[in-house]
């Protein structure tokens, strides 16, 4: 009989990965947390100092061999991050991101942020079409959901289930031909993400690099809302292609989306346009047309500030119902006239990313 895979365990083993030169190991460090376990595969974080960033690989593989020695274990990932203590006792100072150095992760030809400035704009729905409608025309596509504390790509293509592993990486999940990713693959649907910053920038930048993205032509990746850590890091550690704004019309989501835009340029990444998402609304009833959060605003933003104006999207109930069911409306109704205003932004996307040549600035983060 198998026995039953614990915290206390995964521990245990842990205790025998230990600091070069040190008897000191992380667990008696206080240096592992967040350990999750799923049906036989184990995740943790361990937290280093800085000056131990260039052994950081060495210690992950180390800790991940030893998890993997439990019997019943399927598959053991560490996310590394990094922590500074300060010389008062007791507190704890974040190290800042460093300067982007060495080779940019480029996991497939063109990579696309789609982004927003602020939530419950509609953004992972337009991700997951946008992705399945560039799919559907005959290019290879993968799905990247970097959301850590509220990732939808689980309930928006119908399954949670666990990835497979092979060499040590974790196999994307095939969703209509779509290679995809998320840290709610890996997690407990009900599990708080209880993580700091920098736990999160590495989780990120693990399920970029340690996934068997297999011959991609585009990676889209489903940002969480706002302009923080994720975004940052993304835009220090990928070659980005480019990045494409989702906002409703109304002022306030605009004033955000404007943000999420700044913060893009500012870092050197080029807008692919803009969407104007929950344009409007056709009554089913009286077959009137209601603009109930306004309407045109992100076409006249994208028009002021110079960039282009992909389509607009509306309120409706057909694209809720089928991204709530894990069809999203590209595949469950390829016909259905708002699936085609999907198809003419994705075509939109991909023709600015094959006639632009992308350019990558250096970046340094003051």
């Amino acid at each position: 009989m198998q026995s039953e895979i614990t915290v206390e365990k995964v521990k245990s083993v842990l205790k025998k990965v230990k600091y070069a030169h040190s008897k000191d190991n992380i667990v008696d460090d206080g240096d592992v947390s967040g350990i999750v376990i799923k049906n036989g595969h184990i995740g943790f974080s361990i937290e280093i100092d800085p000056s131990l960033a260039k052994k950081s690989d060495e210690m992950r593989r180390e800790a991940e061999d030893a998890v993997r020695k439990l019997s019943g274990v399927i598959s053991a990932t560490a996310i590394m991050t990094a922590h500074k203590n300060s010389t008062s006792e007791g507190t704890e100072k974040l190290s800042s991101p460093e300067k982007t150095s060495g080779k940019l992760l480029k996991p497939a030809k063109y990579v696309v942020a789609i982004a927003s400035g602020k939530g419950g704009v509609g953004k992972s729905t337009t991700s997951i079409n946008i992705a399945l409608a560039l799919k559907l025309q005959g290019i290879r596509v993968g799905i990247l959901d970097a959301d850590i504390y509220g990732p939808s790509l689980p309930r928006l293509i119908g399954t949670s289930r666990k990835p497979d592993y092979e060499n040590k990486k974790l196999i994307p999940l095939d969703a209509w031909g779509l290679q995809a990713m998320s840290i709610g693959f890996l997690v407990e649907s009900e599990s708080p993400m209880i993580w700091r910053g920098p736990m999160v920038m590495s989780a990120i930048e693990q399920m970029i690099r340690d996934v068997l993205w297999s011959d991609l032509d585009v990676l889209i990746i489903d940002l969480p809302p706002g302009t923080g850590d994720a975004q940052l890091t993304l835009s220090q550690r990928l070659a980005l292609s480019g990045a494409v704004i989702i906002s409703t019309p109304q002022d306030l989501a605009l004033i955000d989306a404007r943000k999420g835009l700044n913060m893009f340029r500012k870092v050197g990444v080029p807008i692919l346009g803009i969407v104007e998402n929950m344009s409007y609304f056709i009554c089913s009833d009286c077959g009137k047309r209601h603009d109930i959060f306004s309407t045109g605003g992100a076409q006249k933003e994208a028009a002021k500030l110079n960039i282009p104006f992909l389509g607009e999207i509306p309120l409706d109930i057909t694209i809720r119902q089928t991204s709530d069911s894990g069809e999203p409306i590209i595949t469950s109704d390829p016909e259905n006239k708002h699936a085609k205003t999907y198809f003419k932004i994705a075509q939109k996307i991909w023709g600015k990313l094959t006639n632009q040549e992308v350019k990558r600035p250096e970046i340094i983060i003051d």
